[in-house]
């Protein structure tokens, strides 16, 4: 009876309670080089202020962004860490020499004005590493075609979705845009799963 749903080919999502649309917004989806995936999950968590933990596939632009300027890591708040998520010292000379395939580390951005998640992002555990997340690009939501991400989906209105998916008197709108002005990462989990559809509809 609750679900939400994102239509890949019309960049837009949903949820539904009871047979009836409660919210819906703009979304911004994968090119066709790193296309969205069809697949259903169950959100389970919502955290406000994320950071950006780098997925592989996106590695070698931010060891290009390095070789073309050596300070992108400073200027962009991203950190290097191991696989146990310790802060690795490491210059950008060094860096330039990895190549995807043997970077050994892992690139995390912290919660900020450039992270590209934004303010909030929506989990729900899948094989793709697909999630929903804001975003600080919010001029590409007046496009009429929305394919800029690499999977993952971006929402106009991210906080709605997440008032209505924790259905909780505790957590509005603006109980909401509070604690995310509090500026620290925090894990909200949901009260009740929601399932969570992606799916492809043409006209």
């Amino acid at each position: 009876p609750t679900f939400v749903a994102v239509n890949i080919a019309g960049a837009m999502a949903y949820m539904v309670r009871d047979d009836s649309v409660i919210w819906q917004s703009r979304a911004v989806v994968g090119r066709t080089s790193t296309s969205t995936p069809v697949f259903e999950a169950t959100m389970q968590t919502i955290e406000l202020n994320p950071t950006w933990t780098v997925p592989p596939g996106i590695v070698g632009e931010i060891l290009a962004a390095i070789r073309a300027d050596p300070q992108y890591l400073a200027k962009n708040g991203m950190r290097v860490l191991d696989a146990s998520g310790r802060p690795v010292s490491i210059t950008a000379e060094e860096l330039s020499r990895y190549t995807p395939g043997t970077f050994p580390y892992v690139f995390r951005q912290d919660p900020g004005p450039l992270n590209p998640l934004g303010k909030i992002k929506l989990l729900f555990p899948n094989r793709y590493n697909v999630y929903l997340h804001d975003t600080p690009a919010r001029s590409l939501f007046e496009l009429e075609e929305r394919t800029f991400s690499h999977g993952c989906i971006r929402l106009q209105d991210p906080i709605g979705l997440a008032e209505a998916v924790l259905d909780d008197p505790r957590w509005t709108r603006t109980t909401i845009t509070a604690e995310i002005a509090r500026g620290a990462t925090r894990q909200i989990p949901l009260n009740r799963p929601v399932p969570v559809l992606i799916l492809y509809w043409t006209a």
